[in-house]
């Protein structure tokens, strides 16, 4: 990704397991960043399951109610859509199954075995604007979509202008283009192709991504724990990151075209066997 012109201004650090880099046309003061790194250090002392003090540990733990942290509402409510969107492929109660296959707090990367996660996951979690409760001990996780909701939490805090924040390829560009690369899954020095956005962002997923012993990878199919086996990559563009990363996930699945559709986001998908989806709106610049 290859900063456009009036983007001078370069901010590179480390946080929640990947590298940031912010892109602006002015410097960004200390306050700036301050506010910046706080939203992050929030952000993930609620939703992650890696950090024994944070809140979703805590209710795995021993369930129970909360007030609900300002991001539960529009994640949650985002699953419940990419649940049905994808038959239950897709839930946000898959961290136990991701731990069983060694994708655990302590990074084992241990398999022990697939394991379904709970389909009746709306049962469990109950969320409103002042409450999120869980009627039992469960790991949720929100990878699906987290990564993007705290792109757009970044990118907000950001003060006007042109700006780009990437989070480990999770980008929101805003007053500017940029021509992203879309890298090869299985090559990472190539592309297959360069999507031009403006005033949008892109998210992607891939398989090679957080990937360890026998074919395992972090993303499963929530049905069966098990890993997905049709699609290596996806790409998705959309007026938000959250939105673009949520369907970026929902199109390792039948059902993701469709919800992309409904949502008005643009996509593009590798097929394992290296052949090249795309969506009837996709505007990105394709490689034979």
């Amino acid at each position: 990704m290859t900063p456009a012109g009036p983007l001078v201004h370069s901010w590179t650090f480390e946080a929640i397991g990947t590298v940031w880099r912010i892109d602006t046309a002015d410097p960004l003061d200390d306050g700036v960043r301050e506010e910046i790194t706080d939203a992050i250090a929030v952000f993930d002392g609620e939703w992650s399951r890696f950090r024994e003090d944070s809140l979703v540990r805590r209710l795995g733990e021993s369930g129970g109610e909360v007030p609900a942290p300002a991001d539960a509402g529009p994640m949650l409510d985002a699953y419940d859509a990419l649940d049905s969107a994808t038959s239950g492929a897709v839930n946000p109660l898959v961290g136990e199954s991701l731990a069983r296959r060694g994708y655990d707090a302590e990074y084992s990367l241990i398999d022990r075995g697939a394991v379904a996660a709970p389909q009746d996951w709306r049962a469990i979690v109950d969320w409103s604007d002042a409450v999120l409760r869980l009627t039992e001990p469960a790991v949720l996780d929100v990878g699906a979509l987290g990564k993007g909701r705290l792109v757009d939490i970044v990118i907000a805090r950001i003060p006007e202008g042109a700006a780009v924040v990437d989070a480990g390829g999770d980008i929101a560009v805003r007053g500017a283009t940029q021509r992203i690369a879309l890298e090869h899954p299985y090559d990472t020095s190539r592309a297959i192709g360069v999507w031009q956005v403006t005033d949008a962002a892109l998210c992607a997923s891939a398989v090679n991504r957080r990937a360890w012993g026998d074919g395992l990878h972090h993303v499963l199919d929530a049905r069966t724990g098990e890993p997905v086996r049709a699609y290596a990559a996806t790409w998705a563009v959309a007026s938000d990151a959250m939105t673009a990363d949520a369907v970026a996930t929902a199109l390792f699945f039948d059902g993701g075209p469709r919800l992309a559709a409904e949502w008005g986001v643009a996509w593009v998908r590798m097929r394992t066997d290296g052949s090249v989806e795309w969506s009837p709106r996709c505007e990105a610049e394709l490689f034979s």
